[in-house]
C-alpha cells in the first residue's frame, strides 16, 4: 500500500510534540494508512494526523474525523447500565435474566458479570481456545471475499444472543473471565427492556446530548459513516491474489453493542473525561466500574491499569477495532488527561 507523506494538523495553543510526531510516522511507516491523535494534558490540547485519508490519493486524515470505534462502544453501554443501577431500576448483582425475558440465560449470571465478561457466555463473533482452535461464531466462519460480499447484511441482536446461548458456556458463571461481545448485546437489550426505548435514543438522551457529543452516532443498521472520515480497508486473498477493499460503508449490526458506534477523537476525549470526573455515574458506582478483575484488569466496561507514575497513577481506557478502523481512548483517574486516537 502506498502512503502519503507525513502531515499534521495541530492546535496552536499547545507546544509541539516532536516525539509523538515521530511515533505517528513510525506507525504509518509500519503499514497503517492513516492515524489521528488528540492529547489533552497540563500542556494543553495537541492534535496531529499522519498518513493518508484514502489510499493512493493525496490528503491527510481529518484531524477530527469520524471513526468506527469498535469496543469502545462497551464503555458507553456500561455507563447506561450503571445509570439505571443508580436509579434503582437495575441491581448489579441480581440475575440479568430478570431484565431479559425470552432468553434461556442461566440465573446465576448477574448484570455485573455481563459488564465484566465473567458470565461465561459464548462470544457470537467467535472464540479461540487456548490451543489456538477457533470455535466458530457468526463472523469467524465468514472471512475474505465472503465477508466482503455480505458486509451489508442485517443481523438482529436477539438472534446474536440466541446463537451464543445455544453454544456451551465457556465456564460456570463467575468462575473465569473471557471477553465476549455477546455480553454487551445482552446489556444493550437489558437497557432497552428496562427503559422501553431503543438504546440509540437512551444513549443520545443520557450521554450524547448532555455532553454535546455531536460527532457520535449509534448507527444501528445504517451502512454510512458521517463525513469527514479516513477510509477503512479490508485485505483478503482469493484465488491466489491479494485484494484490498474499501469497507468504510458496512452494516455494523454483526457486532451490535459489542462495537458498533461511530465517534471522533474530540467526542471520545469529552466522554472519557466526564466519566473519569464522575459526571456520568455516581462516585460509588464509578468505584465499582474502575475496580479491575484480578485476571484481566477489566472493570465494568473499562480497562484499568496502574502506571506506577505519581502524576498519572491509574489509567482508565478501552480500545476497539472494527474492520479497517480502530480507536483507543485513555484517561487518568486522577486528572483529566486523555489520549484518544
Amino acid at each position: 500500500m502506498s502512503q502519503a507523506p507525513y502531515t499534521a494538523s495541530d492546535s496552536p495553543a499547545a507546544p509541539d510534540r516532536p516525539h509523538l510526531r515521530g511515533v505517528l510516522q513510525e506507525i504509518v511507516d509500519s503499514g497503517i494508512t492513516g492515524i489521528q491523535l488528540r492529547v489533552n494534558d497540563e500542556k494543553g490540547e495537541w492534535v496531529a494526523t499522519a498518513g493518508a485519508a484514502q489510499l493512493d490519493r493525496s490528503g491527510p486524515p481529518p484531524a477530527d474525523g469520524h471513526v468506527r470505534i469498535g469496543s469502545n462502544t462497551k464503555t458507553f453501554t456500561a455507563t447506561l447500565v450503571l445509570q439505571l443501577v443508580a436509579e434503582g431500576r437495575v441491581d448489579l448483582d441480581a440475575p440479568a435474566v430478570d431484565h431479559l425475558p425470552g432468553f434461556d440465560l442461566d440465573r446465576r449470571i448477574t448484570v455485573r458479570m455481563l459488564l465484566q465478561h465473567t458470565s461465561g457466555v459464548f462470544n457470537h463473533t467467535g472464540e479461540f481456545d487456548p490451543d489456538g482452535t477457533v470455535v466458530p461464531g457468526i463472523t469467524s466462519t465468514i472471512a475474505g471475499k465472503e465477508w466482503v460480499d455480505n458486509r451489508f447484511h442485517t443481523h438482529h441482536p436477539r438472534d446474536l444472543a440466541r446463537l451464543s446461548l445455544s453454544k456451551p458456556p465457556r465456564f460456570e458463571p463467575g468462575a473465569g473471565w473471557s471477553y465476549s461481545n455477546t455480553n454487551y448485546v445482552l446489556a444493550r437489550l437489558l437497557v432497552e427492556n428496562v427503559t422501553g426505548r431503543s438504546c440509540a435514543e437512551v444513549t443520545r438522551e443520557r450521554i450524547l446530548d448532555p455532553l454535546g457529543l455531536t460527532g457520535t452516532v449509534v448507527p444501528g443498521t445504517s451502512q454510512d459513516i458521517p463525513e469527514p472520515y479516513a477510509h477503512a480497508y479490508y485485505r483478503y486473498e482469493d484465488a491466489g491474489r491479494q485484494h484490498t477493499v474499501d469497507v468504510s460503508r458496512q452494516n455494523p449490526s454483526w457486532v451490535d453493542a459489542g462495537g458498533d458506534m461511530i465517534s471522533t477523537t474530540r467526542d471520545l476525549h469529552t466522554f472519557i473525561s466526564a466519566l473519569a470526573r464522575g459526571e456520568l455515574v455516581p462516585a460509588p458506582l464509578l468505584a465499582e466500574m474502575t475496580t479491575p478483575h484480578p485476571a484481566s484488569g477489566f472493570g465494568l466496561g473499562l480497562r484499568i491499569q496502574k502506571t506506577g507514575d505519581t502524576d498519572t497513577g491509574t489509567l482508565l481506557f478501552h480500545n476497539g477495532g472494527h474492520s479497517g478502523h480502530a480507536a483507543l481512548m485513555y484517561s487518568t483517574a486522577e486528572t483529566t488527561w486523555t489520549t484518544p486516537r
